[in-house]
């Protein structure tokens, strides 16, 4: 498994952008099919965005579409959201997540897909 840490979060104010980044440790990262999920207090924890191995793929909650980027470094071996326009509802503690395997298969937008998680990076949106 590869270990994964997030940074990046913070408080912003409604409109405002945020980038997170998740560092990977290990060799094998480009095997890696990677995600972005959130969770708000008392919510469950939601997928956000996940991309491909070679980052040709990638997939967006309609909650964030047009609004989120993400985006990897297989040589640095980072995984990066570009978070723009963002609002309220968007305050959560975003989780980095990897799912070993080059398929892009498989249901990418369910968590119990993703095999090593980050520690979580807290996003405050404020209005």
């Amino acid at each position: 498994q590869v270990q994964l840490v997030e940074s990046g979060g913070g408080l912003v104010q409604a409109g405002g952008s945020l980038r997170l980044s998740c560092a990977a440790s290990g060799r094998t990262f480009s095997t890696y099919a990677m995600g972005w999920f959130r969770q708000a207090p008392g919510k469950e924890r939601e997928f956000v965005a996940a991309i491909s191995w070679s980052g040709g793929d990638t997939l967006y909650a309609d909650s964030v579409k047009g609004r989120f980027t993400i985006s990897r470094d297989n040589a640095k071996n980072t995984v990066d959201l570009q978070m723009n326009s963002l609002k309220p509802e968007d305050t959560a503690v975003y989780y980095c997540a990897g799912r070993y395997g080059r398929s892009w298969y498989g249901d990418l937008m369910s968590r119990y897909e993703y095999n090593s998680w980050g520690q979580g990076t807290q996003v405050t949106v404020s209005s």
